[in-house]
């Protein structure tokens, strides 16, 4: 018997190698997130969803809208490309360090307000870390700290402020700090709501790390976790260095599992995994 070949359907909406192209220098230029070809099929994917919502003919009407009126959809195209992937107490040993190392020796200077600063916060989960570690830590001095949590995303943030999550996303919470969480109930049920003790110690703001900083330093620790992995090394160069400007001496700078500052930034000494401490 004569086999016959596999018919492909056609896909809804094309993407060409020159609106590829067009669309990853975009972003490039906007949030400094490198995409490689490897990442074509993702672009298609979440931009297909943005054309069927503006109700567009395809692609080069999608291009054209980005090139004519970008103050239109800058934020929803960026918003669709950025990747949030997270978790609480996600790298553990992070929050470990804060607890056991940074709030003791920030305890010994009695007059000054320590400020963390979590860029890239996502859905919200890291800064929540945060703010219960800071809570279980400082205990009558917790007025003395805050929290800036940052993302380009609008969307992520909107969830991150209200603080609600799938009763499964907090599973990774350690049971020191479950009394922070607040279980739903009735229509609620299935769900968890961060305490307002907790919310109460963090500001969420939207910032584009590539673009400037209406932040004021000195921070005394900045996360930056599992963000840089999108950059390329001149951009990484550039984004660590202001990063140095704005931690004071001895601060220290927390990265993601996968990222280094080795041939990058040399104002930092690794003194733990991925925690670095700024030289004076």
């Amino acid at each position: 018997m004569q086999g016959t070949a596999a018919v492909i359907a056609p896909r809804e909406y094309e993407l060409e190698d020159s609106q590829f192209d067009f669309l990853r220098k975009l972003v490039g230029r906007q949030a400094g997130i490198v995409l490689t070809d490897a990442k074509r099929e993702l672009v298609h994917g979440r931009i297909t969803r943005r054309i069927r919502a503006l109700k567009l003919g395809g692609f080069a009407d999608y291009c054209a809208l980005l090139r004519d009126n970008p103050d239109a959809e800058i934020g929803e195209f960026i918003n669709a490309i950025t990747t949030n992937l997270t978790a609480f107490f996600r790298e553990m040993h992070h929050f470990e360090f804060l607890a056991k190392e940074a709030l003791p020796r920030w305890l010994q200077r009695p007059t000054e307000r320590l400020r963390i600063w979590s860029a890239g916060c996502s859905t919200g989960e890291e800064p929540y870390s945060i703010a219960m570690t800071l809570h279980e830590g400082l205990g009558r001095r917790v007025g003395d700290a805050a929290i800036l949590a940052t993302d380009i995303d609008t969307n992520v943030l909107d969830t991150a402020r209200r603080g609600i999550y799938a009763a499964h996303r907090v599973e990774g919470v350690p049971d020191r700090y479950r009394r922070y969480l607040q279980r739903g109930k009735g229509n609620n049920a299935g769900k968890v709501r961060v305490k307002p003790e907790i919310a109460e110690l963090i500001r969420f703001r939207q910032l584009n790390l590539m673009g400037p900083w209406p932040v004021k330093g000195p921070f005394q620790i900045v996360f930056c976790r599992n963000v840089v992995i999108y950059f390329n090394k001149d951009t990484q160069r550039q984004l660590f260095q202001r990063f140095a400007d704005v931690i004071e001496p001895g601060g220290f700078l927390v990265i993601g599992h996968s990222e280094t500052l080795f041939n990058i930034c040399d104002r930092f000494d690794l003194i733990g995994r991925t925690i670095y401490r700024k030289r004076a």
